[in-house]
């Protein structure tokens, strides 16, 4: 129906993740909308972001603009623990706890045969890699509690427990306000196999 510049924009706009056709369309109306200066700030941002991020080389999050990003430069975390997540995202989320002062690795996804992502795909060699190097004592996988997640979570563990390094899960259950009756059986089995003792 749109052709030229217009199609184009939604049509890539389409290809994001989480955007469908009408996300797309409606997005592609908005930008023709507002000023030049603003649709140009949004072009700059996109270019100087893919300009001037790359992959931290040490734990593989983002990093703006130097070898490490700012976790891993930091001097103030615990070198003994390393936090296993999926992707960068997930340190945002952990950060926000404020309950977690040691190191991250990224592996960059999750094991998922289906989609043709093995171990090869992912920075398992480079975990490997940084468990020989000798100051990790704790490694807390917090991959996502989905198929894939318990498949990676699994793998690693596999991995890493003949090493000497204890290995650790997040727990799982039910959410802090939510009711019994809305917990699936998995949740609430979960919940069961993680209980523990009520300190008075």
């Amino acid at each position: 129906m749109f052709t030229g510049p217009l199609r184009s924009l939604i049509d890539e706009l389409g290809r994001l993740p989480g955007i469908g056709p009408k996300s797309a369309q409606r997005i592609a109306f908005h930008i023709l909308k507002v000023p030049a200066e603003d649709a140009q700030r949004l072009s700059d941002a996109i270019v100087a972001v893919k300009e001037r991020t790359t992959l931290c080389d040490q734990c593989f999050n983002v990093a703006e603009g130097g070898a490490l990003c700012g976790v891993c430069s930091d001097g103030r975390r615990e070198d003994t623990v390393l936090c296993v997540v999926e992707d960068p995202r997930d340190i945002v989320a952990m950060e926000r706890t404020r309950q977690f002062r040691g190191r991250y690795h990224v592996l960059g996804g999750a094991l998922n045969p289906l989609e043709g992502i093995g171990p090869e795909q992912l920075k398992v060699r480079e975990l490997l890699a940084r468990i020989d190097a000798g100051k990790i004592s704790e490694v807390i996988v917090c991959t996502n509690p989905n198929l894939e997640g318990e498949a990676t979570a699994m793998y690693v563990a596999r991995l890493l427990t003949p090493l000497g390094v204890q290995v650790s899960r997040l727990a799982s259950g039910l959410p802090v306000g939510g009711d019994l009756e809305y917990a699936d059986e998995l949740t609430l089995g979960r919940a069961l196999e993680g209980r523990r003792t009520i300190e008075v």
